[in-house]
């Protein structure tokens, strides 16, 4: 993900950034998504309102690199030498960090607001198009040849996942994840 904030001034502080990141999250899982403001963030953060827009120029910027940073720490398990338990790993990872807590709010949010924000939508399609080529990645190491395209299998997986936090008519869970396994497993034939 690209850091705008180098560009707009002086370098950041990165305890200052850390807090501003956490903030951001905690209001949201607090207050909910629409209620989180820029002078919110920095208030709970302990930093100045100018410095919060001199490194993000939205509370939804603000939110997406929270997001990003959240992904990478809990849910993006680095791989092993056994692809099933990889990806079974990057699955249940992965839904845990939308079953609960301030991240399928802020990805919904985010979302709605790339409806009516074009950047604010190419920066959710970038989070997405990486969380996708990590799935993809995982889902190529696993042996066998596919039944079918392997595209089809990634929006299988992560279409489970967002129709579920969407609708709110199952669980998105370390059971779902292993259901899902135990779906592309039959979906790969054996050599």
């Amino acid at each position: 993900m690209t850091d705008r904030a180098a560009a707009r001034g002086r370098p950041r502080s990165d305890q200052a950034r850390q807090a501003v990141l956490a903030a951001a999250l905690e209001l949201v899982e607090r207050d909910g998504y629409t209620a989180v403001t820029m002078k919110g963030i920095a208030e709970a953060a302990g930093v100045g309102r100018a410095t919060v827009y001199r490194w993000w120029p939205s509370t939804g910027a603000v939110l997406m690199e929270a997001l990003n940073e959240l992904s990478l720490r809990v849910a993006t398990p680095e791989p092993t030498a056994d692809p099933e338990a990889d990806l079974l790993a990057f699955l249940t990872a992965t839904f845990a960090l939308n079953n609960g807590g301030p991240a399928r709010p802020v990805l919904l949010g985010l979302v709605a607001d790339g409806q009516k924000d074009p950047e604010v939508a190419a920066r959710v399609a970038e989070l997405i198009s990486w969380r996708r080529g990590l799935l993809r990645e995982r889902l190529a190491r696993l042996e066998g040849d596919w039944n079918v395209p392997l595209e089809l299998v990634v929006d299988m997986l992560f279409g489970t996942m967002w129709y579920r936090m969407i609708d709110l008519h199952g669980p998105v869970d370390a059971t779902t994840a292993r259901e899902l396994c135990t779906a592309v497993a039959k979906l790969a034939k054996p050599d």
